[in-house]
């Protein structure tokens, strides 16, 4: 399995590599599509010439990273293009390492139940077989690094592949079952984007699920390892703020990242839900609707957490793509995390009920981005408006997937403990109806 991996990053950094050289990389770098007023490259350089000149790079409204980043940048700027390949490559292989891992821990499961007759009688053809499993990691890293998104976001030196790269690393961390890895690496996501913080429950439940420990709201041991697992994230997200308040000696950091995260002052379009909104709205009315559409992140996490609590790295999938929708400056870099995760869940594919025509929404709204912003903004023949809808298509296409296989992994553990074929009372064949 390695040589196949190691193969497919070769061509992965030659693809990039070759980009980079190329005319193609000015293009990409300046697509609204790639690079956001929170992760665009050009935007760290202004903020490192403003550190160099001795100036707070926060004292402008130009950069919007955190310092760690910057400093990360101060050093290794003259190797940045390498820094992002390798970067890209990291992820790949804790993807990998991750899944391999989870598979592992699925089958183990899935022979315990069929050990346990807990499942039908007539359920064969849904169990899942080593020789299935077995190819699944490599299928997942190689989505990772040869998704046209991810590249992209590698060649456009987007900031968002190292907070792909925390987020992989979070999600090994938490299926190796090491609590204090898993907190750290949370607290460095949330720290980086802040929208990560939702991650928290599907972490604890799995590390949970690892321990033995029943999610009972009752339990002494729940109750002890939640507070545990608090903590530890707690502490390291205080650790790193303060490491940051202490390379700057000053707290306007906060303000310029969460507060520019949370507040969405920048209207800049991108492939997010904010910008058409809050452009064409009444300054009295924004703080309300502020608060609504940054709810939308955090809403859902309850409850998913009381529907999936059984089945924590699918509530874990879907809550990644949550934030890569509904997150402030969304780009095709945070997409390509969670599309990264789809061949994880090839067997829920006989249940799929529209995936054809959602790939091809996808495709067709990616096309026809940079289209209808050439119309709006150099041959003036279209508006915002027309950029707006694309955007919106696209994302109601990522809404449609993301509850299209929500209902696939709901029907297909219905189907598990009931029986493949129903039955009703008077023997004639019923259909499943999902409310």
């Amino acid at each position: 399995m390695a040589a196949p991996l190691v193969l497919g990053i070769l061509v992965a950094v030659t693809v990039r590599a070759v980009l980079y050289r190329s005319s193609l990389a000015g293009f990409i770098s300046e697509r609204v599509e790639v690079a956001s007023p929170l992760n665009a490259w050009k935007r760290v350089v202004e903020g490192l010439a403003l550190l160099d000149l001795g100036v707070s790079p926060y004292s402008g409204d130009v950069f919007h990273e955190t310092p760690l980043i910057i400093y990360l940048f101060h050093f290794l700027i003259e190797y940045s293009e390498l820094v992002f390949m390798i970067t890209d490559v990291l992820t790949a292989v804790a993807l990998y390492l991750a899944v391999q891992d989870f598979n592992k821990v699925v089958f183990k499961k899935q022979k315990l139940l069929i050990e346990l007759d807990r499942y039908a009688s007539d359920v064969a053809e849904l169990i899942r077989t080593p020789m299935e499993m077995h190819y699944i990691p490599l299928k997942v890293a190689l989505f990772y690094l040869l998704n046209p998104y991810t590249v992209m976001s590698c060649v456009a030196k987007s900031t968002c592949a190292i907070n792909n790269s925390v987020i992989a690393f979070f999600i090994l961390a938490t299926i190796k079952g090491s609590t204090l890895l898993s907190a750290i690496f949370l607290s460095i996501a949330t720290y980086q984007s802040l929208y990560p913080l939702t991650l928290f429950a599907p972490a604890l439940l799995y590390l949970l699920q690892r321990q033995f420990i029943p999610v009972k709201l009752k339990s002494k041991g729940f109750w002890l390892y939640t507070t545990q697992y608090a903590a530890l994230y707690l502490c390291s997200l205080v650790v790193i703020v303060c490491l940051s308040f202490f390379l700057l000696n000053s707290w306007d950091f906060i303000p310029s990242v969460y507060g520019f995260i949370l507040s969405v002052p920048d209207l800049t379009p991108n492939i997010g839900l904010f910008w058409y909104f809050f452009a064409e709205m009444f300054e009295h009315f924004s703080l309300f609707f502020v608060c609504v559409f940054q709810i939308n992140v955090f809403f859902y996490t309850i409850p998913l957490a009381v529907k999936l609590k059984e089945h924590p790295i699918f509530f874990l999938f879907v809550q990644l793509a949550i934030i890569s929708i509904f997150k402030s400056y969304p780009t095709v870099g945070d997409v390509a995390l969670y599309m990264a995760f789809l061949p994880l869940w090839s067997h829920l594919y006989r249940f799929l009920r529209n995936i054809f025509i959602l790939s091809c929404v996808l495709i067709v709204c990616s096309l026809l981005f940079p289209v209808l912003w050439h119309l709006w903004i150099y041959a003036g023949s279209a508006n915002s408006n027309f950029y707006y809808a694309i955007t919106l298509t696209f994302n109601v296409g990522q809404i449609l997937l993301i509850s299209d296989y929500f209902y696939a992994f709901l029907r297909r553990e219905y189907y598990l403990t009931h029986g493949l074929y129903l039955t009703r009372k008077d023997g004639t064949e019923a259909m499943l109806v999902l409310k």
